[in-house]
């Protein structure tokens, strides 16, 4: 019913001047966004399908020129969209970066092979070739003042050099950083802001091209953004007219800082673990949205994230990738809790190595999670949609790799781990109770109740029964066992899978266990006498996910090559085999109502399957008492002789054979050949053309050739051959009504011969009783 795919793979992200629209480098294509809603509008696919270096949008937002890998230059009309123009770039290694001036009469491209071009955008032709940057030239700007024709570069010797356009010459270098410049921004016309990854931002004027003021901001500078002068953002500690900017870069938080002291006026709260790694949380991108009063900022992990400009308060965020919530753990210490109705997504922060599991309560308000560094975590969602972490665990001495919750009240958590052991943690009622929980501060503490070695190698799966007495665990030692909740106690082992198991699952109304493996088998267990009871075949890779649906009369199971297969339990047959993904899917999970399942693999993309059994169902129904309808119609008209309405149903319910049982019908009468003219030319050209095509299917049969050969006579004798020409499928129709015609009247010819022949013998019988009664007189 939909899918959610990445729609981001890195690089710079621009928006609109009106900021209703996004536009995101993703591969080969640059995707054209709503803002508002999230959805995907238009994808601008290179035709070479080799990756887009770098693009830009026109100040209009008419245009959106592209570089690819392929060294062409492309300009698009993004709305409708399509490829207005390409052209070769002369660079004769890719486009790094681009930029339009003000009138977007001029593009600007600097590459890889150290050189910057100019393009007349107007003429479509290369102005200026300048040369003398140092490596990459991984920054372009204009100056906004176009009476001034200059350009800013930036290149790998960390220098910004200004140029000429009048004269095609380097007239300045400001040489400052100590390393890359990531962004200019231009106060005014003699003024300009640079950030760089040397942690510190730098002022320039531009007419004594000296540094007015260099700021230490003591952290990896990806971007810097000037706050307008006009606003109130007082909230964010600017207090005094002059120069402010927002940067953001390796801490992960935007900060404003005041040019005349150089010093940090505000700064984010940190809404992650002090212990993350760095690389995890860095921003690379910041943009000033003036149209919509907001800051965009883009992370490493691909989060784009919008900001009210005046409080730096989180409006929206996208992601690069009753139920109306999906919880996603990606590769990364981060959870994303999805919103479907408006692709809004919640980061939540905590864990401080990457998700392995996680599992949802039954009532759907409260969730677990496991990771790598050892924990589990308890979140709740409030009211608002708001998700917090209620609970934390520690105990494990290694990675915990798979969680499962209780399933009747939400008072219990089993974890499994790479230590091979098996925990049950209390959930203690002050997390359950809503009143109580809205009073949480800080995370509760959680405490093993039991603790239990539970099998040789990985534990990959655990499953809690749905009474809450037992519980199953699956391993890479190829064994699924049983469990008692209570004391944590080996109720029985089920044996028989050839390699490791990936999934054990309760089934919800019988007392049944499923396992799936890599050996590409799925197996029902009997829960008494731990013996098999049937096992299922057709995957060709390993089994990752399953999960019981149908109110427990199905199976759905995932695999590593991407297929998921959908099982009828009592006849032993895979019904379905959807393909919707391209990698290993890893997530599998279905809603309450048991008519909606979510999948999520390893190529990125988050797929929300629909049940339609009950409507195709009912439309089959539907469909089938239409047709009892018609039928039944069609059996009244040929009664009642009138030929004509009982032509165009029978055509309508696409049956060659009705409508030859019609003609026959007609054919039966008195003067049958001239009603069935006489119905035939009333018929509209559309269901002229189904005669045509059926009676071709009625002529190759002997038995009805008379009936083919009758309407064929009717169509040729009244329709002109311009018209009969204009019919489709008149080519192979005329191809197939040759040969069988001509066989048709081969046999009518060898008939006629026979009958002949039996003519003369009956005259010569007939000449011999003469003869004998003429001799017989005399």
């Amino acid at each position: 019913s939909r899918k959610i795919e990445p729609f981001y793979k890195g690089g710079r992200i621009q928006i609109s001047r009106d900021g209703k629209f996004m536009f995101c480098p993703c591969g080969s294509k640059v995707n054209v966004l709503d803002v508002e809603t999230g959805a995907l509008l238009h994808s601008l696919q290179q035709e070479e399908e080799e990756d887009v270096t770098a693009f830009v949008l026109s100040p209009d937002d008419e245009v959106l020129l592209t570089s690819s890998r392929a060294l062409l230059l492309r300009q698009w009309h993004w709305r409708e969209p399509r490829c207005a123009r390409a052209w070769r770039a002369l660079h004769p290694l890719p486009v790094a970066t681009m930029a339009c001036d003000s009138t977007a009469t001029l593009l600007a491209t600097g590459g890889c092979d150290s050189t910057i071009k100019v393009w007349d955008m107007v003429k479509h032709y290369c102005t200026h070739n300048l040369k003398g940057s140092s490596g990459v030239v991984h920054l372009v700007e204009f100056h906004p003042d176009i009476s001034r024709l200059q350009l800013f570069s930036s290149s790998m010797d960390y220098k910004i050099r200004i140029w000429d356009l009048n004269s095609s010459k380097c007239v300045a270098v400001l040489d400052g950083h100590f390393s890359a410049v990531t962004s200019l921004a231009f106060a005014d016309g003699n003024t300009l802001l640079s950030s760089g990854r040397d942690k510190i931002c730098m002022v320039w004027d531009l007419e004594s091209r000296e540094s007015k003021r260099t700021v230490p901001v003591y952290e990896t500078v990806e971007a810097a953004v000037l706050l307008p002068e006009k606003g109130d953002f007082s909230q964010l500690g600017v207090k005094k007219q002059g120069l402010h900017f927002v940067t953001a870069g390796s801490k992960g938080i935007l900060r404003v800082w005041e040019v005349a002291s150089a010093g940090c006026v505000y700064s984010q709260p940190v809404p992650f673990a002090p212990r993350e790694e760095p690389s995890e949380r860095s921003l690379c991108q910041c943009l000033w949205v003036p149209a919509r009063g907001e800051l965009l900022t883009v992370s490493l992990e691909h989060n784009i994230m919008f900001y009210e400009a005046q409080t730096l308060q989180l409006r929206k965020q996208f992601l690069g990738p009753g139920d109306s919530h999906i919880v996603v753990a990606t590769n990364s210490p981060q959870l994303k809790v999805f919103e479907l109705a408006t692709s809004h997504c919640q980061i939540l922060y905590g864990h401080t190595e990457t998700i392995m599991a996680l599992d949802v309560f039954r009532k759907g308000l409260m969730f677990v999670t496991c990771a790598k560094d050892r924990s589990i975590r308890v979140w709740r969602m409030g009211k608002a949609g708001r998700v917090v972490c209620v609970a934390q665990g520690l105990g494990h001495a290694h990675g915990v790799g798979a969680v499962a919750c209780s399933r009747m009240k939400e008072s219990f958590v089993v974890t499994s781990s790479q230590d091979c052991t098996i925990k049950i943690w209390n959930i203690p009622e002050s997390l359950t109770s809503k009143a109580k929980a809205a009073s949480i501060s800080s995370p509760e503490t959680l405490h093993a109740r039991v603790t239990e070695k539970g099998h040789n190698k990985d534990i990959n799966s655990v499953a809690v029964s749905p009474n809450d007495k037992l519980l199953a665990t699956g391993s890479q030692d190829r064994l699924a066992k049983l469990w008692s909740c209570s004391d944590c106690s080996l109720l029985g082992v089920f044996s028989g899978h050839r390699r490791g198991i990936w999934c054990v699952q309760f089934s919800p109304v019988d007392q049944v266990l499923a396992t799936s493996s890599a050996d590409g088998t799925l197996k029902l267990w009997g829960l008494r006498d731990f013996s098999c009871l049937k096992t299922f075949e057709g995957h060709d890779a390993s089994v990752l996910k399953i999960i019981f649906v149908s109110r427990g009369a199905q199976l759905l199971s995932s695999g590593s090559d991407g297929l998921l297969k959908l099982w009828t339990i009592k006849t032993n047959e895979c019904v379905k085999t959807l393909d919707g993904h391209e990698d290993k899917i890893w997530g599998l999970h279905s809603n309450k109502q048991d008519d909606m399942v979510v999948t999520a693999s390893s190529d990125s993309c988050i797929t929300l399957w629909q049940d339609v059994t009950e409507i195709e169902e009912k439309e089959a129904q539907a469909k089938q008492e239409e047709q009892i309808m018609k039928e039944q119609e069609l059996s009244n008209l040929l009664h009642e002789h009138r030929y004509l309405r009982a032509l165009g149903l029978a055509i309508s319910l696409d049956r060659p054979h009705t409508v030859l049982t019609v003609v026959k019908a007609i054919l039966k009468e008195p003067e049958g050949r001239k009603h069935l003219e006489e119905n035939l030319v009333r018929l509209r050209k559309d269901q002229k053309e189904a005669v045509l095509a059926f009676l071709v299917t009625w002529n190759t049969n002997s038995r009805n050739c008379h009936e083919a050969q009758a309407v064929l006579e009717i169509l040729l004798k009244h329709e002109a051959p311009d018209s009969l020409l204009q019919f489709s499928g008149i080519k192979p129709a005329v191809e197939s009504l040759l040969p069988y015609t001509e066989r048709h009247f081969q046999r009518l010819s060898r008939l006629l011969q026979a009958s002949m022949f039996i003519d003369f013998m009956w005259q010569h019988m007939r000449l011999g009783d003469t003869a004998q009664q003429d001799n017989g007189t005399l």
